[in-house]
């Protein structure tokens, strides 16, 4: 595995690049994390093809900007990882609310983004409780314990060290302002689209997309996404067995064999 460092903007990008073969995966992790929670996959994947996972600006080896950014910085990141690169088609496989971030690559590059893989996101409408805590991680006196409160929900159940290490030593140490920064990113996102099924629809063409999850198990929340694969045949979803937020961390295998089975 080779770790490369490129010069965005003045902003040091820490990214992993690794195997052969198009089109190239690009992991992107969401808000307060960094690369290596895709470790498991990155190592299953990038023996069988091209594979990048970078470091978002102010995260993990990424320079931290000195000033305010949001979802736009990220996709300039991205963008940047990819050019650096000189793959030619390009798959994101995006954790959580990076998601965003993947559509906008494909309205941005069009055909070099043949398909999406986004894991463990709400993409329906999000649920009240959870915009209620977008909210609290804006507010300088409750922020911390909405972290907590979530963090706890995580790893409710979880007995994978890494999965916990993860959480609690990567996620959990950043601060305030980062956590802040999520709550106004992912609630302004969810305000202006709707849902990510709703944005992904407004594509056209539209892209051939798989969701990858394990949560929530509310066997509702599958049966909407059927209900939308039905109607959409370009959409399809896959349910895993496990219970954790990080199922990369306890079902790698599946998971890999998934994804290369929608990418190829």
């Amino acid at each position: 595995m080779s770790t490369t460092t490129l010069i965005n903007n003045g902003l040091q990008i820490s990214y992993d690049d690794l195997g052969h073969g198009e089109p190239a995966l690009l992991f992107l992790h969401g808000w307060c994390a960094n690369r290596t929670v895709f470790r498991p996959l990155v190592e299953r994947r990038g023996t069988h093809r091209r594979t990048l996972a970078l470091d978002f600006r102010g995260h993990g080896q990424s320079t931290t900007p000195a000033n305010d950014f949001g979802f736009d910085g990220l996709v300039e990141d991205a963008l940047a990882v990819i050019e650096a690169s000189d793959a030619e088609r390009v798959v994101p496989i995006a954790l959580a609310h990076a998601g965003w971030a993947a559509i906008e690559l494909r309205r941005r590059l069009g055909a070099r983004i043949p398909k999406l893989v986004l894991l463990e996101w709400i993409i329906l409408e999000a649920p009240a409780p959870f915009l209620a805590t977008l909210e609290a991680f804006q507010d300088p006196q409750r922020w911390e314990e909405a972290r907590e409160q979530l963090l706890a929900r995580w790893l409710h159940g979880v007995d994978n060290v890494e999965e916990i290490r993860f959480v609690r030593e990567v996620m959990g140490a950043h601060g305030y302002a980062m956590w802040a920064r999520a709550g106004r990113e992912i609630g302004a996102a969810y305000a202006q689209a709707g849902s990510p099924l709703r944005e992904l629809a407004r594509l056209d063409p539209p892209v051939p997309t798989l969701h990858l999850y394990a949560t929530p198990p509310d066997p509702a929340y599958l049966a909407a996404q059927q209900a939308f694969a039905g109607d959409h045949p370009w959409f399809s979803v896959h349910k895993l067995s496990t219970h954790g937020h990080f199922p990369m961390f306890e079902m790698p295998d599946e998971m890999a064999a998934t994804i290369e089975r929608f990418v190829a």
